[in-house]
């Protein structure tokens, strides 16, 4: 598990230049990261989307809140998922935010404010941005933000828009055959916030108005829709596992470590006792825990393989950590954030040319992963390609929004690589990113 550093693009409505880039910490997980999206799947499949579209991700953040910034991402608060009780109500969350984009509540709002700016001031940055990280299917993955009183009225849904996505977020729930008085319980957890000052509230209040009458709506629905909804034991399996593994990382080892035999698999336990053994620097004791949870796991766990060569290249046994993440790689060629941290551990064992060659697949899978990016800049200039090292960086910067960085590293990738090659335009495109943002 590692804490990221991800800078998103800030749209403020009542602006018409762009406003500061914001950085926010985003876990990221690759356990953590699928566990999400096999919660979330069912819920999005109902809601007549695709799963492979939209993406969960988890925000370091101790507050309780959840978001969506356009339709392809869904934001939660790593403070909401561990004070929520059971996985029908971390469903429910996702539910609710499904339905939002389900009925078009962001792209309507988004479209408005499009007309309100300047193409300078929004949509040629995002363009460039996109650009810049190498991809034309890029301005996807890049989010609209807020931290602002004005920024926090283009996220903010309305009431309107809250009951709309009640209904629809009910009717998800039912036709995914999960029991929706889940979306009662994180209302009951909410419950008061309505009546404190703004400054007191929990984001989710604030982006998430409620009412009297939307709540009694709320209950109508949810009994409208009861059922006999039988306890699904991969949820069960996969909500225990996610929030197994955050505690671990997040809470003391002692907490951890007083509470991981009530997990309710025993793989589960022998994970969460494995990262608290590691967080007290005993190696010995780590291995052996999430060896014996491999074990459990048939050894067929790409995501405990990834823990374990996690716990050796954090303990500096770069070869064996390598052997290790080429194994989970094996079991899960497709996931970027895997093929990532393989790529950080053959280039830490001293071979940059094979590391180039992996976190450039890593790249190409997740185009906003700022670790790999670092990671391809080493591996470049221990291969002497400093025209590439130089282009990364400035790609990597271009993303964390420090374009003034980025223009000096693209300029100087610029006089380095090829004429007219692919990489030469790419150093064109962060320059073109750099000229085209609103000075400050």
């Amino acid at each position: 598990m590692t804490l990221v550093r991800v800078f998103i693009l800030a749209l403020g409505l009542l602006s018409l230049a762009a406003s500061p880039a914001r950085a926010i910490g985003l876990i990221r997980d690759a356990d953590i990261e699928y566990g999400l999206a096999k919660l979330a799947e069912p819920l999005i499949r109902a809601a007549n989307l695709s799963p492979s579209q939209i993406r969960i991700l988890l925000v370091d953040d101790p507050t309780l809140n959840a978001f969506i910034i356009d339709a392809r991402h869904i934001f939660i608060h790593t403070g909401l998922l561990l004070k929520l009780d059971s996985p029908r109500e971390l469903q429910a969350v996702i539910a609710h935010e499904v339905a939002h984009i389900a009925n078009g509540h962001i792209t309507r709002r988004a479209g408005n404010a499009a007309t309100a700016r300047t193409a300078a001031g929004l949509g040629l940055l995002l363009a460039a941005a996109a650009a810049a990280a190498g991809g034309g299917e890029a301005a996807a993955g890049l989010a609209l933000g807020a931290q602002s009183s004005a920024q926090r009225l283009f996220l903010a849904h309305t009431r309107a828009e809250e009951s709309s996505a009640d209904i629809t977020s009910v009717r998800i729930l039912s036709r995914a055959g999960i029991d929706p008085v889940g979306a009662l319980e994180v209302q009951e957890i909410f419950r008061g916030q309505d009546v404190l000052a703004e400054s007191r509230q929990d984001p989710y209040m604030r982006t998430h108005p409620t009412s009297r009458d939307r709540l009694r709506a709320l209950k109508g629905l949810v009994t409208a829709a009861r059922n006999d909804y039988p306890k699904k034991p991969g949820a069960e399996y996969w909500y225990a596992r996610i929030r197994g593994k955050l505690s671990a990382f997040k809470r003391a080892p002692k907490w951890t470590m007083r509470r991981a035999d009530a997990s309710p698999a025993k793989d589960i336990a022998l994970m969460r006792k494995s990262v608290a053994y590691h967080r007290q620097s005993n190696l010995s004791k780590a291995l052996e825990q999430i060896n014996a949870a491999l074990a459990l796991r048939g050894n067929k766990d790409p995501f405990y393989l990834e823990l374990k060569g996690q716990i050796l290249l954090e303990n500096r046994k770069f070869a064996e950590a390598a052997r290790t993440y080429q194994q989970a790689a094996g079991q899960a060629p497709k996931n970027a954030l895997v093929l990532g941290g393989y790529g950080r551990a053959v280039l830490a064992a001293g071979n940059p040319k094979a590391a180039i060659s992996i976190l450039e697949t890593a790249r190409a899978r997740d185009v906003g992963d700022l670790r790999v990016l670092r990671d391809l800049a080493v591996a470049y200039a221990k291969t002497g390609k400093n025209g590439m090292a130089s282009l990364v960086t400035a790609e990597r910067y271009a993303l964390q929004g420090r374009l003034k960085d980025a223009k000096l590293h693209a300029t100087r990738a610029e006089a380095l690589l090829p004429r007219g090659s692919g990489p030469w335009r790419r150093a064109q495109d962060v320059l073109i990113a750099a000229k085209n943002a609103p000075r400050r």
